[in-house]
């Protein structure tokens, strides 16, 4: 969990009622649940209040995705977001920046090889 929800989390956690362990995190009136449309025009009065364009909730979910597959494995994004194939994880794959991807090619295989010289690559590969 990132350290805004935790923080967010733990407010919640302190406002004095409707805080037991079957109790809903953000619960309608009464403690229930919201109705849809309720919840959506909250959403919505607060992007607005936030000065955020028309963002759809689903809209989070890929937000997510595509920051998640920027500092995890493709194994653990799968798992966070519930993808029952990898396949449908991967579709976040092309906002991974490859800016750096020779540098870290070239010290994984000094790290491998302890070749640090075209001669000692020379060597290696036999030519």
């Amino acid at each position: 969990m990132i350290d805004q929800v935790a923080r967010v989390l733990d407010e919640v956690s302190r406002r004095g009622h409707l805080v037991g362990v079957n109790d809903l995190v953000f619960p309608g009136p009464n403690g229930t649940f919201f109705e849809d449309s309720a919840l959506r025009r909250r959403y919505y009065r607060a992007l607005e209040a936030a000065g955020i364009e028309h963002l759809r909730c689903h809209d989070l979910r890929h937000t997510f995705g595509t920051l998640a597959v920027r500092a995890f494995p493709l194994s653990d994004v799968k798992a966070y977001m519930g993808h029952a194939d990898i396949a449908t994880t991967m579709i976040y794959v092309h906002h991974v920046p490859q800016n750096d991807a020779a540098d870290k090619l070239s010290r994984l295989l000094e790290a491998q090889t302890g070749a640090t010289s075209p001669a000692a690559l020379d060597k290696l590969l036999g030519d």
